[in-house]
């Protein structure tokens, strides 16, 4: 069982407002895209993931939980995915109009970012998706950081952060047999797989990104932690 980080600013919508509200306007004024949460070699690492098991010729749909500034999904982009495949939520609405106006100087209009508030409502389909539907339909989720963040935020009377909503959440939108793809720096590998992997969900574990490592006190870790989870249908009794 996961210990909860405590509750931090980090945890609050403010919080995010404020930051890509600054961002948004340093974009505006010089061009700058803001930060790389987690580090380019984190985005490396993810797309190499995805382009090993879900190639970009498969018509996969693709939803990223807090896309922020876009970054991931524009590397998707490079990597040969088609731009109308890739699809952003965000809480923050300047974090959407950010990452939108640096679709437009990237040639990628197509990618579809929205302003979402992942726990309590529905991710927008993307305009061919099956529109009858807003659950069990997406082929991979990522998540780079998100939940890390939702993890902070303020304890309910039973003592846990909002992130207890959040694997239920994951698993309703991803078609049987789909990916959650997720990179934590708060959470090890065993919590993530102790939070996700569960008869509510789904999910089974499927593999890990290998990232550096350090080691202190006769124990090795990682900075950050990329864990893919696979949903699997429900055994017919």
């Amino acid at each position: 069982m996961s210990i909860e980080p405590e509750s931090s600013k980090l945890g609050t919508k403010q919080h995010w407002d404020d930051v890509y509200k600054l961002e948004l306007e340093n974009f505006d004024d010089n061009g700058d895209e803001g930060e790389v949460w987690f580090g380019e070699e984190s985005v490396e690492k993810m797309v190499d993931w995805v382009v090993e098991h879900i190639p970009s010729s498969e018509p996969s749909t693709i939803l990223e939980v807090g896309s922020g500034n876009g970054t991931l999904l524009f590397a998707l982009l490079e990597a040969g995915y088609n731009a109308a495949t890739l699809s952003g939520i965000d809480y923050s609405a300047d974090a959407v109009k950010l990452a939108t106006n640096i679709a437009s100087t990237r040639n990628a209009d197509e990618i579809h970012f929205s302003a979402c508030d992942f726990l309590n409502d529905n991710p927008p389909l993307l305009p061919h998706m099956d529109q009858s539907s807003l659950l069990a339909c997406w082929d991979l989720l990522l998540d780079k950081g998100t939940y890390d963040a939702i993890a902070l935020g303020g304890k309910d009377e039973q003592g846990r952060s909002p992130a207890y909503q959040y694997p239920q959440r994951a698993a309703r939108l991803l078609k049987d047999g789909g990916f959650f793809l997720i990179t934590s720096c708060n959470f090890t590998e065993d919590e993530l797989k102790a939070s996700f992997v569960t008869p509510d969900t789904g999910f089974i574990y499927h593999s890990r990104i290998k990232h550096r490592s350090f080691s202190f006190g006769g124990v090795s870790g990682s900075v950050v932690s990329t864990v893919a989870f696979k949903k699997v249908a429900p055994t017919k009794k």
